[in-house]
């Protein structure tokens, strides 16, 4: 019997979910390396490692990969410095399920631009949407950094979105490597009243900084890039709703974190969701 081979569609999706895994991996050890080091010192050192660790990519940069990385790289700098400035002052698991929204951006915002917007997609993001607002509240009203953890959500939206045009023209790793070196750039800009300072916090922080570096940089975004010209972006945002599931169960894990019965309702929702958002119309 002969066994079905394995599409480069099926590959993508594998691919995605691994990348899903790995963010979820990163909200509790970003929450904990908050605890002592200034957000815009952790994002120059944390990209300043994979940038050191991509520089053999570097080799033949174009003028059209130096643009688009920079693009995207620009990007990420912004969604990232949202969501490090609002986890500082929200739990890890809320932060995941807020940046979770973008699954319903992407699609939105791919309609504004003329894209199609198959009916099965709207059902899951609307199952996905439901899951996460379930998972995340906890009561009261939106706080300051509820509303920068949204504009990092939307930030990421967009960068599926630019993602899915642009990484086909490019290869995975030198597409990654422009942007980290471009965000590291960035980051030192921002940090350098706060480095000085930070020295000491930093080395007793390396162990979690070179994690964050080399496995929860350098590994989703090759993973995006090479994942996501196989899988359209409205399929890759449903696929990253996973995101806060694997975030609450290391934040059990690895903080001691409860986890609720809104919370298991919601990820219920949210399975649900990349389930419905696999049915072809």
């Amino acid at each position: 019997m002969t066994a079905t081979p394995v599409t480069t569609h099926q590959k993508g999706t594998l691919l995605l979910l691994l990348v899903t895994l790995i963010w979820g991996t990163s909200f509790p050890v970003l929450k904990d390396t908050l605890s002592s080091i200034h957000p815009s010192v952790l994002i120059v050192v944390r990209y300043s490692i994979a940038a050191v660790a991509l520089l053999p990519w570097l080799r033949q940069i174009s003028r059209q990969l130096l643009r688009d990385g920079m693009i995207l790289g620009t990007v990420l700098f912004l969604e990232t410095t949202c969501a490090l400035t609002g986890l500082e002052m929200i739990s890890a698991s809320r932060s995941a399920f807020i940046v979770g929204l973008n699954v319903v951006a992407v699609p939105l915002i791919g309609a504004l631009l003329g894209k199609p917007l198959p009916r099965q997609i709207l059902v899951a993001a609307g199952l996905a949407a439901t899951g996460m607002s379930v998972m995340s509240w906890d009561g009261g009203g939106l706080s300051f950094s509820d509303v920068l953890t949204l504009a990092s959500a939307l930030g990421i939206a967009i960068y599926i979105l630019f993602l899915e045009a642009i990484a086909p023209r490019h290869k995975p790793l030198s597409l990654a490597a422009v942007q980290v070196w471009f965000v590291a750039l960035l980051g030192a800009i921002w940090a350098l009243p706060e480095v000085m300072h930070q020295g000491i916090n930093i080395g007793e922080q390396m162990p979690s900084l070179l994690y964050l570096g080399l496995v929860d940089t350098i590994g989703p975004l090759w993973g995006q890039a090479m994942g996501q010209k196989w899988v359209p972006a409205r399929e890759a945002a449903l696929l990253y709703t996973l995101e806060p599931v694997f975030a609450t169960i290391f934040s059990v894990l690895l903080l001691g974190d409860g986890l609720s019965f809104n919370g298991a309702i919601g990820a219920i929702c949210i399975l649900m969701a990349t389930v419905v958002s696999r049915v072809r119309s």
